[in-house]
């Protein structure tokens, strides 16, 4: 059941621009799928092409650090959850020149996703890079990271599997903190927050929030 009034994403328009939709014209059917027309659980090997392990970005927004991740880690399956075309697009770009096989898109709502799609550990990871914060107290109840989102989170990570969070804003991170912590299957791999990975992209959000002067944190758990 959804959480009333909770999403994995706020509502904005976005116009794509004349590259964007070309891609999306060209490249879409084959490295995206919209959540609207998923039957049941996804076969991710076989949307892959591969057998290898699936990390889920949740809100990649303009794609550039999810295509930075792809390219250090072509191991890895990078699966990128996002409900505006235009981010989809501009990722499919990064796809296309630096010709990336390991990255596929989901148009649509990443928490549908996780419930209704994705099976039991068949994550290796999941990240939410600088989520909505959604500042003001009245409207803490649509946060993204609650104890129904982290258990569920957990449900689908593989054992060893990690959670890794990152938000710049300090009530948030110290709400994170605690809900994780109290999710039995997770274990915060420090004693409270991780130093900050050096692979990790610097999205726009961290700069715009180091140039108005607040600080970033970084939650790495483990499922156990």
């Amino acid at each position: 059941m959804r959480q009333e009034g909770v999403f994995s994403h706020v509502r904005r328009s976005m116009r794509m621009t004349a590259g964007q939709q070309r891609v999306w014209d060209t490249n879409w059917p084959e490295l995206g799928r919209k959540l609207e027309e998923l039957d049941g659980d996804v076969d991710l090997s076989q949307w892959f092409g591969r057998e290898a392990p699936v990390v889920l970005e949740i809100g990649s927004g303009m794609g550039d650090a999810t295509a930075q991740l792809a390219r250090t880690a072509p191991e890895v399956n990078h699966l990128a959850a996002e409900v505006y075309p235009a981010g989809l697009g501009q990722l499919m770009l990064w796809v296309e020149k630096h010709e990336l096989e390991n990255v596929r898109l989901l148009h649509g709502d990443a928490l549908d996703l996780l419930r209704d799609h994705l099976t039991p550990e068949s994550l290796a990871g999941v990240r939410i890079y600088f989520p909505d914060p959604w500042p003001k107290k009245r409207h803490h109840k649509r946060r993204l990271v609650t104890p129904a989102f982290v258990e569920l989170v957990a449900s689908r990570l593989q054992p060893g599997g990690t959670l890794h969070l990152a938000t710049d804003w300090q009530h948030y991170a110290e709400r994170m903190l605690e809900i994780c912590s109290a999710e039995p299957t997770l274990a915060n791999q420090y004693d409270d927050w991780a130093p900050r990975p050096p692979w990790r992209p610097v999205t726009k959000f961290e700069a715009r929030a180091h140039a108005e002067g607040r600080s970033c944190r970084d939650l790495i758990f483990t499922k156990s």
